[in-house]
């Protein structure tokens, strides 16, 4: 690669300033808000790819991609250009760009009164772009006190300073979630905290293999630097400029599409393992499922089928079913909706050459072709070699949505599991539809799996056009977001994957994916013990996807009631899971609505607290619980620290409020979940754990946890019925206020939908003796109200 050093101003117009570099290179700046700048640039003026899938600010994006020429869905503000000491300056009310000579960029932002320094690129070469291939390169200062996050789902440390990392995704089984990289997603999204003018964030729009490294290569020529490289594609990114993180962190998930709301049902517990499918008579054994979680009082909302029920021997063939393992599938799902667990059937978008529908799709010319010859392309796949469907081809998406349809949904399959689609075809030029434009799939990789998931997500939607599709992949890029739910792939059973997890899921959903899990217990490696699976359900509990799902190298099942002596232990977290549905639900909602992280490191919520940036396997679950997972083998204690939030945490299960800023010891058991509720919150709980959707059946509590002294705080619940698109919904808006001697609680409701329940359970923790009062009485610590009575 050749760095790129001389420029000049060519034209500007009312959205964009465009460099001519070296006479022959275009840099084109568009200004898209206040706080938002795009940087293109095009070798030779063209575009190695002119379409972009991740970038989808006005909903319009998918299937078929947008230009990159577009700037539909930005506001593109009036800014100002100028000369400053032959200097180009663009600037907004918020953030200015220095451009020099030679080729170098300057940001700054407006704080206070003033413009202050924010970052830069390398001085001394920032920009690279290959001679003969499209290789390209974008090099930036780092500075000693920045602190960089984001990048989706990686291993070790949430800070990712001092690290290189690799987008490429992999089908990583077994992984060491500390060290092990690439893993499964393909998100080149970073947000950089700076020592004194907030934050920045850069979203690197491509397709293409890349490595982003943040300090962990160094040279004597150069200032300390971080990179970012691919070896072909266009560099393409978007700067952002927030004074706290979680706008930018929220901004993500806008530019990206926003976030899929799926029914409440999916936030119940979700069983699955693959020794049901694999057994020889798996329907009887996934009937025995149903049956053990009655026996056990377990509660159970949906099971992921895996690949199993589409075996031949010991491979996979997608959309077709063995009736020697399952004789009858409309019997088996019937079994399954009839006792409210929906089936969520595991599909793969490969075909190995022995699938009985292979010739039939190879002649359709369905799968993605190989770069040198006029037959699919074959790559390794499960042990063989097969071709990889191509999701740009429109005749491909309808075959897709029509097996999705007749194989799946209309046998009584409520969703799909979208497996196995990190498309590891590795032939760089294998080809493409490219819905009329044919492109390399090396160009494009993680996009295959992206359009799987909406060819899955259109299909549900157009089989229960009334109902929200609920949907799970694997492996996706920036978007996947919008319509699916995700996980972090096959971990490896150890107490390092249940403490690492924690990292990579906050890593997510600082990227903006939010709605994300872990297997629970270890997918990969030996069965858990006693103690590690009890406290990976412990913490399992906490993350929106909540399943417990296990292959284990000994066949053996991991289930809620594997060990006995733990069997108790493990029910009263699940029951405790669904007794929290309502805030989850209402969190569920503000992310999608509001673009609310619900996962939290505690930093996002605290930047001014300094203790909050050490590394720490603590996180927040919405804004208001603080949660501390046991995650050490044998712990009798467990060291917390809680944030400087001005008002102090409490103890959810003793009822104790603690001071804001400090260090607690906590002593715990085998049963403990360490939890402690942000003072001025009110948590929406279901009175008894039970099912997602006959929840309004239940009733509910509201656990009231004032702050000290005099104040005022305002939570909200969000209810409807769970399921419909678009239907009537409710929004309850509750105000506590007190002072030193009383508290007042006053709700009122907004929405199309009544209140669903006519009374409600009032409870106070234990430490708290202020009397409350609530439609002009006082009621007593666990007292029931009557809805409406002075709201």
């Amino acid at each position: 690669m050749k760095t790129l050093k001389n420029w000049r101003l060519e034209h500007h117009d009312d959205t964009t300033v465009q460099l001519r570099v070296h006479d022959r290179h275009l840099i084109c700046i568009n200004i898209l808000d206040n706080k938002l700048f795009r940087v293109r640039l095009l070798k030779d003026g063209a575009w190695r790819l002119n379409r972009s899938w991740t970038v989808n600010p006005d909903g319009n994006t998918l299937p078929k991609g947008r230009s990159r020429d577009s700037l539909a869905g930005f506001s593109c503000p009036q800014y100002k250009l100028g000369w400053s000491d032959g200097q180009l300056q663009i600037e907004t009310d918020a953030l200015r760009l220095i451009v020099s000579q030679p080729l170098h960029f300057r940001w700054e932002a407006f704080v206070g009164e003033g413009w202050k320094y924010l970052t830069e690129d390398r001085p001394t070469g920032a920009y690279m772009l290959g001679v003969k291939n499209h290789a390209h390169a974008h090099y930036l200062r780092r500075h000693p006190n920045e602190r960089v996050y984001g990048l989706g789902e990686k291993a070790g440390l949430l800070e990712r300073t001092g690290r290189r990392f690799e987008m490429r995704s992999l089908d990583a089984m077994g992984y060491d979630a500390e060290r092990t990289d690439p893993l499964y997603k393909h998100l080149p999204f970073t947000l950089t905290q700076t020592a004194s003018t907030g934050s920045f964030s850069i979203f690197y729009d491509t397709l293409n293999t890349c490595v982003l490294n943040i300090g962990q290569e160094l040279d004597n020529y150069h200032a300390p630097y971080r990179s970012f490289t691919a070896d072909d594609g266009d560099l393409d990114y978007y700067f952002r400029w927030s004074p706290q993180l979680l706008d930018l962190v929220k901004s993500q998930l806008a530019l990206t599409g926003g976030m899929a709301f799926p029914p409440r049902w999916s936030l119940g517990y979700s069983g699955s393992t693959m020794a049901y499918t694999d057994a020889p008579d798996a329907q009887d054994q996934l009937i025995g499922f149903l049956r053990k979680l009655e026996n056990e009082a377990i509660p159970c909302d949906s099971f992921h089928l895996s690949s199993g029920y589409t075996s031949i021997e010991d491979k996979r063939y997608v959309f077709h079913w063995n009736n020697d393992k399952v004789p009858n599938p409309t019997t088996l799902t019937k079994a399954f909706n009839d006792s409210g667990v929906r089936l969520i059937a595991n599909i793969k978008p490969c075909l190995l050459r022995n699938h009985p529908r292979y010739a039939e799709v190879a002649n359709n010319k369905l799968f993605i072709q190989d770069s040198e010859s006029d037959t699919p392309e074959l790559s390794s796949f499960w042990d063989d070699e097969g071709s990889h469907l191509d999701f740009t081809n429109p005749d491909t998406l309808s075959w897709w949505k029509e097996n999705v349809t007749q194989q799946l949904l209309n046998l009584g399959i409520t969703s799909t599991w979208n497996d196995n689609n990190e498309f590891e075809v590795w032939d760089h030029g294998a080809r493409c539809v490219g819905f009329g434009e044919e492109v390399e799939v090396g160009l494009i990789r993680p996009l295959h799996s992206l359009l799987m998931v909406h060819a899955s997500w259109e299909a549900q939607s157009q089989h229960a056009p009334q109902h929200r599709p609920y949907v799970v992949t694997r492996s996706g890029c920036a978007g996947l977001q919008q319509f699916a739910q995700t996980w972090t792939g096959d971990n490896k059973t150890s107490w390092e994957s249940l403490r690492w997890n924690i990292r990579m899921g906050l890593g997510l959903s600082l990227s903006g994916i939010y709605n994300i899990g872990h297997d629970v217990g270890g997918f990969a490696g030996p069965q858990p013990g006693p103690e590690l699976l009890l406290r990976w359900v412990q913490n399992g509990i906490f993350h929106p996807r909540f399943s417990i799902h296990s292959w284990n190298n000994d066949g053996s099942v991991t289930e809620p009631w594997t060990h006995p002596s733990v069997a108790d232990g493990i029910r009263a977290a699940i029951q405790f899971r669904y007794r929290l549905l309502p805030y989850f639900y209402t969190c569920l909602w503000q992310a999608v609505n509001n673009h609310e992280p619900m996962l939290r490191p505690t930093f996002l919520d605290h930047e001014n607290d300094a203790q909050t940036y050490a590394d720490t396997d603590d996180f927040l679950l919405g804004r208001d619980l603080l949660v501390a997972s046991v995650v050490e083998q044998g712990a009798d204690k467990r060291r917390i620290y809680l944030p400087d939030n001005h008002a102090g945490w409490w103890d959810y299960w003793t009822g104790q409020l603690h001071a804001p800023g400090t260090w607690l010891e906590k002593p715990v058991s085998l049963a403990d979940m360490p939890l402690f509720v942000k003072a001025g919150s009110i948590l929406p709980l279901a009175n008894e754990a039970i099912k997602a959707t006959p929840e309004a059946q239940v009733g509910r509590t509201l656990a009231l946890f004032p702050q000290p002294g005099s104040f005022s705080c305002t939570s909200l619940i969000y209810d409807d019925d769970g399921e419909r698109k678009d239907g009537p919904h409710c929004i309850t808006t509750l105000l506590l206020t007190g002072d030193e001697h009383s508290l007042e609680l006053q709700i009122s409701h907004a929405g199309d939908m009544p209140f669903p329940f006519s009374q409600l359970n009032i409870v106070l923790p234990a430490g708290e003796n202020r009397p409350l009062n609530y439609g002009g009485r006082v009621i007593e610590h666990g007292g029931l109200i009557t809805v409406g009575e002075a709201s």
